[in-house]
């Protein structure tokens, strides 16, 4: 599995139905929190989660994809990055 969103994505204006920012919580803490926000949603809805770099850029969308959900987009800052995840559907 890899980590990279569909290129063709890549330039497509999206709309997050629900934001969570996740900035200095530790691994796995921020996949816990972004899981439960996931369970939350309706199927097809669109999550935008805020990352530091490092592990939890690696591990959280990672993990999100092992769960079934889409990384859509991953736009990375200066100091954190952007991970677009549209939650899997039934």
């Amino acid at each position: 599995m890899d980590n990279l969103p569909d290129p063709t994505v890549q330039d497509v204006a999206l709309r997050a139905d629900e934001e969570l920012d996740l900035r200095g919580v530790m691994c796995p803490f921020n996949f816990v929190k972004t899981k439960l926000r996931l369970e939350d949603m309706a199927d097809g809805a669109i999550l935008t989660v805020t990352l530091d770099p490092g592990e939890p850029l690696k591990n959280v969308p990672a993990s999100v994809e092992m769960e079934g959900h889409t990384i859509l987009k991953i736009e990375p800052r200066e100091s954190h990055a952007r991970v677009w995840i549209q939650k899997h559907t039934s």
